[in-house]
Formats: structure tokens, sequence, C-alpha cells
């Protein structure tokens, strides 16, 4: 589950599953010793992790006091229990949103002052891929046909005072008509822009941890087919 608080990749991994070689480079046994805040640093892995840890964690690094944390994986004791739980925790949201290919260029918008890719929210029971393509239209005005699922994202946020829980599908779309193309202001995108896999690489260092790991999963699915 590629869960992201406060903008934090929190990667949280089934039971007797660990992070990749080098991903980490501090562990903590929940088991054996407390989670605190000293003990969330750089890059960290945390096992046996179960909801009450999960629920101190998400205390600790929700705050808007600076952390020195910069990603953390968690290897869960049960993996459909933390999922109830963050479904209870929060009200979930659902949306999708995709990566657009036009031959070797991507498709970036400018909100918020933040590179970002277009999604959005979905509409009752209307497909995933379906949600992402009405919003490409809605807030870029192109036409896209929707490929292969990418990833699947859940990051969380406040609003109105509650706790919400966004999951995102996303796609790989290859234009169709982008002849019409403009953003759309009421979204707050401020540009439209096609960028080179060069130019996206210099676009994510002002964007959010979540997009970053978008265009990461495509990369990787990309050299795994080639």
């Amino acid at each position: 589950m590629n869960l992201f608080v406060n903008d934090i990749p929190v990667r949280i991994l089934k039971p007797g599953k660990q992070p990749p070689p080098g991903n980490f480079n501090h562990s903590v046994d929940a088991k054996k010793e407390a989670i605190t805040k000293a003990k969330l640093v750089h890059h960290s892995w945390i096992t046996n992790c179960t909801t009450q840890h999960l629920d101190a964690i998400l205390d600790l690094i929700s705050t808007q006091v600076p952390t020195d944390l910069l990603s953390l994986y968690l290897t869960v004791v049960d993996y459909e229990g933390i999922q109830t739980y963050l479904k209870n925790k929060f009200t979930v949201v659902k949306a999708a949103g995709g990566v657009i290919a036009k031959k070797d260029k991507f498709l970036m918008i400018y909100r918020m002052k933040k590179w970002d890719l277009p999604k959005g929210k979905k509409d009752g029971s209307e497909k995933y891929r379906k949600t992402a393509i009405r919003e490409i239209m809605e807030e870029c005005n192109i036409e896209v046909k929707a490929g292969k699922k990418i990833c699947t994202t859940w990051h969380t946020y406040t609003m109105n005072k509650k706790s919400m829980l966004k999951k995102t599908r996303w796609y790989l779309m290859d234009s169709v008509d982008d002849t019409k193309m403009r953003p759309e202001i009421k979204e707050d995108i401020e540009e439209l822009r096609w960028m080179t896999r060069k130019e996206v690489y210099h676009a994510l260092e002002n964007s959010y941890k979540s997009i970053r790991f978008v265009f990461e999963e495509y990369y990787r699915k990309m050299e795994t087919a080639s």
C-alpha cells in the first residue's frame, strides 16, 4: 500500500516482507521498543507494526512541525486489519488520473504552485478509467485513450476539519486530440505543458512525492515491458 502522509512516502508491507536493499538506513522493531519521533529519521523501516503503532506514527508525522523523516516502510502484523483501520479512521475519497503520453513527451499541469498530473474524484459507480478520461477532459480539454493501470496511491489530507484519505488509481494515457488544449482556471490550473523525460525530471523537484512515485512506477513498468 502506497500511502503519503504530509507528503512523506509510507509504504505498508505485508507480514514477512521487507524494503528493497538500500531503501532504508534505520530500523525499529515495534515489538521491542517504543516508537518516538526521534526514531523516525531519514529512511526508516519499522517491523511488527500493529494498528496501535500506526495510529501513533500517523500522529507523529501528521504534524506541521518539520521532521527528519524522508520515507518510511512499515512491515505490519495484519495487513487487512491495517486497511480496515485506515478506512475507519479516515473518510475515503476515490479518484483517478493519468500519465498522458504524446510520442516522447508527457503532459504536466501547474496548479497551486506545484507541477502535478490531472486527476479527480470518481462519480458514484463510475468506472475508474472513465473517471480519469473525464477529469482529463475537464481539466485540460484534451481527448485521451486509457491504457494499462500504473499504480494506486493513497494520501491523507484535512478538509473542513475532517481527516480524508484519497485513493487514486493512475493509468497510462495516450493523447488522441490536444488541438483545443487549455487549462481549466476554475480548477486552479495555471498552465499545461508537454515535457520531455528530462523536463519532467526537473519539474518533479517542485511537485509532490506521490506524483514522483507515479512516474517511477511508470518508468519501472516500461523498462520491464521492453
